[in-house]
C-alpha cells in the first residue's frame, strides 16, 4: 500500500493530467488513515507540501489497539515499531521540516479511552522543533468522516 501512495498513484495522476502541479500535493487521512498519511508524510520529506490528519491515532505503538495492531503486523520487536509510528518519526526529524493539520474531537470515544494520543504528537514535535509547524486543533465533537469531509475543505 505505502509504495502505491507514495510512487504508483502519483507516477499515473501526473501522466495522465499534465495540468497537476506535483509541488502542490498534499496528503489527509482519517482515523489509522490519519496515522498512514502523517507516516507517509513523515517518511518521504520533500513529496508533500503538508498534511492533515482527522482524528488520527497519533502513537500507535503507546496505545492498547496500536500495541494488539503492531504486534500482529509487525511481531514484538518494538523497535521496528517505532518505524512505522507517527510520533516516533516526528521526534527524529529535522526542525521545521513539518506542516500538519491534526483535528481531533474531544466527543470522541477513542479519543476518550486514550488511543488516540494527540498529545504525544505535540511533544514530539516540540521536542524537535517542529512546534510551529503543527496546527493541532481539538474540536468538541465525535469524530466521523461526516466531520472530517466539511474539516478537510477548511484546509483547502
Amino acid at each position: 500500500m505505502e509504495s502505491y501512495i507514495t510512487s504508483e498513484l502519483p507516477k499515473a495522476l501526473f501522466s495522465s493530467f499534465p495540468e497537476l502541479d506535483s509541488s502542490r500535493v498534499s496528503i489527509t487521512g482519517h482515523s489509522m488513515g490519519g496515522h498512514g498519511a502523517l507516516t507517509l508524510y513523515l517518511k518521504n520529506p520533500g513529496m508533500y507540501k503538508s498534511v492533515s490528519a482527522f482524528a488520527p491515532i497519533a502513537n500507535p505503538s503507546q496505545c492498547p489497539w496500536g500495541e494488539k495492531a503492531f504486534k500482529g503486523y509487525f511481531g514484538e520487536d518494538k523497535s521496528v515499531w517505532k518505524k512505522h509510528d507517527a510520533t516516533e518519526l516526528l521526534s527524529g526529524s529535522k526542525a521545521g521540516s513539518f506542516e500538519a493539520l491534526v483535528d481531533v474531537g474531544t466527543g470522541d470515544n477513542f479519543y476518550k479511552q486514550k488511543q488516540l494520543l494527540p498529545e504525544n504528537l505535540a511533544e514530539a514535535a516540540k521536542a524537535s522543533g517542529n512546534e510551529k509547524g503543527l496546527t493541532l486543533r481539538y474540536q468538541d465533537t465525535e469524530a466521523n468522516l461526516f466531520r472530517s469531509e466539511g474539516l478537510g475543505r477548511q484546509k483547502l
